[in-house]
């Protein structure tokens, strides 16, 4: 059985840990208190499509080379409608996030202390 909320109230481990089965898990904690703070603004679940993500299955799935998945720094939160796409824009910014990837359906965000900081770029 899953941990619900082990990390934070409403994030658990689970949901960050690599796509493949790997069992990489190893988010880093100061993403998930900042998703957490988004989560109380919205006031709703925020559903994690990737979370963290090992060599093998970010080249899989196309990622680039120096992605902040690879190191716990990002995550990639479903944006239920394009309508919502503002609004959770504006959560995550107030809680700390200066970093923003949009795709249908999916905004990455993260933390990366190593990358340029702010930006926001569509793939």
């Amino acid at each position: 059985m899953r941990a619900i909320g082990d990390l934070t109230k409403n994030f658990s481990r689970w949901e960050f840990a690599c796509r493949c089965g790997c069992g990489m898990d190893d988010i880093r904690m100061e993403v998930v208190l900042m998703l957490q703070i988004a989560r109380d603004i919205l006031g709703e679940r925020i559903d994690i499509t990737n979370g963290v993500r090992c060599p093998v299955h970010n080249l899989a799935v196309g990622g680039k080379s120096d992605s902040s998945h690879l190191i716990g720094w990002a995550a990639d939160p479903v944006v239920p409608r394009e309508a919502d796409r503002y609004r959770y824009f504006w959560a995550f910014h107030k809680a700390g996030f200066r970093r923003f990837g949009f795709k249908k359906g999916i905004m990455h965000v993260d933390h990366d202390p190593n990358k340029p900081s702010p930006r926001i770029w569509l793939y």
